[in-house]
C-alpha cells in the first residue's frame, strides 16, 4: 500500500511547522555491510516558515502487517543531511541508537 502524498506532507508540518510544498519523489536504497538497510521513495519538500531549513524529506513505513499501521518520517535538510539518503541514514541511526 502506497501513502498518500498528503500524509507525508502533514508529518512534515507537524513534526516541523511552517508549510511543506511537495517537490519530487525520490526512489531511495540504502546499503549497510553489504545488504540492504532501507529500500523505497523519499517525498522532498520545499518549506516555508521553518527557519532550520528550506527542505525536508519524508516516508513511512509499515509497523504493523496486520493493521496496516503506519510510521510517518519527517527529517529537515540541516546539518549532515544534504539528500534523501543522508535523511534516510540519520533515521536508522538514530532508531538504532548510532549504529546502522
Amino acid at each position: 500500500m502506497d501513502v498518500d502524498p498528503d500524509q507525508l506532507r502533514e508529518a512534515v508540518e507537524s513534526q516541523h511547522g511552517g508549510r511543506a510544498v511537495f517537490v519530487q519523489a525520490v526512489p531511495v536504497r540504502d546499503e549497510f555491510e553489504g545488504k540492504t538497510a532501507w529500500e523505497g521513495v523519499v517525498h522532498v519538500f520545499s518549506l516555508e516558515g521553518v527557519p532550520a531549513a528550506k527542505r525536508a524529506y519524508s516516508w513511512s513505513t509499515v509497523i504493523d502487517e496486520a493493521t496496516q499501521r503506519r510510521r510517518f518520517y519527517a527529517v529537515l535538510h540541516a546539518g549532515p543531511v544534504k539528500s534523501p539518503l543522508d535523511a534516510v541514514r540519520a533515521a536508522l541511526v538514530a532508531e538504532h541508537g548510532g549504529k546502522a
